[in-house]
């Protein structure tokens, strides 16, 4: 039988490695877990189980722009929130009184494994009576409050393509046991049927990527990639295209009507996953704590470097295993040009924010966007296992750190 193909219920249907993703995700975080194909097709799921249509989330500027496009897609009004400029976490004492009074739910975006204030969100959620919501796709290690993140929310959604490196997967956890099954139908409902094609570009892609960097290939095959159409971002955001999305949103919740702008980056983010593929994810997911370690310690290194003190002055919070290091800088371009010199591409720049590349015809402003443009500009997010080759482009580059200006911190404790 190919790749992909089997009977529902069979062990080949991939039933029995997904359920031990699950298990191992539930034993991480104490919570229920459903396998999800994709962090983003989890949170939609999420968002459509909790919000009613035409509710409003609070969310980051500072975040993918594929997120931004699947609150649209769930029928929602994004709202930016203020943040603030050191770590781009939620500023939660500058969301106005009546923003917290309009909310059906907030979204955290725990950017590059630094922990949005999830106590503190909580709190007011509860206050509120409105669901939270965790995005832990950079945040799979971290921790805030002494709970890791995913464990504060009402759901929580995490990635098994960044720190497992598996190129695939999520999973989507839930605090009340007793909404699994239902999320599970949901979830069920809404994928696509599993493609024998894309089992088996998944399977050849870590040889593809092999061979790439070792001819140093890459960029001969980017420019493939662009020839061919398969590359849909030539600037950090992807093309908005406001009269096809105004359309869409008019459709919405409609993930089929946003699937132009949700697939983008990963076209199988929404198709049942074969036996191979949840078998590598599992295999990557084993190693885990191994390339949290390893994390860990390239991001204590970084931290410790002219570039990584803290731009308000105030004290850092235990280390975390970052998925990428947000240096800062005063020249970002020419910073990334210097560590491009040594081999080491940046990506997961999510500039400018949200609410200036979408404007106000799809999203609310936020009420302070000082902090998040100051952080968009300056933040050079470097991969924690390159920590040392990192410090020696910046150093080499002669480029400086960067400080945020007199009055833009964070309003509160």
């Amino acid at each position: 039988m190919a790749i992909g193909e089997a009977g529902p219920g069979s062990v080949r249907d991939g039933s029995q490695p997904r359920k031990r993703l699950e298990e191992t995700m539930r034993a991480r975080l104490g919570r229920e877990c459903v396998y999800v194909p994709s962090c983003r097709f989890g949170l939609y799921a999420a968002l459509r189980h909790w919000c009613p249509p035409g509710g409003r989330v609070l969310m980051s500027p500072v975040n993918d722009d594929v997120i931004f496009f699947v609150v649209l897609a769930a029928g929602l009004r994004p709202v930016q929130a203020p943040l603030n400029p050191s770590d781009a976490s939620i500023d939660v004492d500058a969301v106005p009184e009546d923003v917290w009074g309009s909310l059906s739910a907030v979204l955290t975006t725990n950017l590059y494994g630094n922990p949005d204030p999830a106590p503190g969100l909580r709190a007011r959620c509860d206050a509120s009576g409105i669901p939270l919501f965790e995005d832990a796709a950079h945040a799979i290690g971290s921790e805030v409050g002494g709970r890791p993140v995913g464990a504060w929310g009402d759901a929580s959604v995490f990635s098994l393509s960044k720190h497992v490196g598996a190129k695939a997967g999520g999973v989507l956890a839930v605090a009340d046991p007793g909404l699994r099954e239902a999320l599970e139908k949901a979830c069920d409902d809404l994928l696509l049927p599993r493609r024998t094609t894309a089992e088996l570009a998944y399977a050849v892609r870590p040889y593809a990527e092999a061979a790439v960097r070792g001819l140093r290939l890459r960029r001969a095959a980017w420019a493939t990639m662009r020839l061919l159409g398969l590359m849909e971002r030539e600037e950090i955001r992807m093309p908005l295209r406001p009269d096809e999305l105004a359309r869409a949103v008019a459709s919405a919740p409609d993930l089929d009507a946003h699937d132009p702008w949700v697939r983008v980056d990963m076209h199988d983010y929404r198709l049942r996953a074969g036996r191979f593929r949840l078998g590598r994810i599992g295999r990557r997911l084993d190693r885990l704590d191994d390339v949290l370690a390893a994390c860990r310690s390239g991001t204590e290194l970084l931290l410790s470097t002219r570039w990584g003190h803290p731009a308000d002055g105030q004290p850092r919070a235990a280390v975390q295993p970052l998925f990428r290091v947000p240096l800062l800088v005063a020249d970002r371009d020419a910073a990334a040009r210097a560590v491009a010199r040594h081999g080491i591409v940046v990506g997961y720049l999510y500039d400018p924010p949200l609410d200036d590349y979408a404007g106000a015809a799809f999203t609310d402003p936020s009420p302070s966007p000082e902090g998040a443009r100051w952080f968009a500009r300056h933040a050079l997010p470097v991969d924690p296992l390159r920590a040392r080759s990192v410090i020696a482009a910046l150093e080499e580059s002669g480029v400086g750190p960067a400080e945020v200006p007199e009055g833009l911190g964070p309003t509160g404790g």
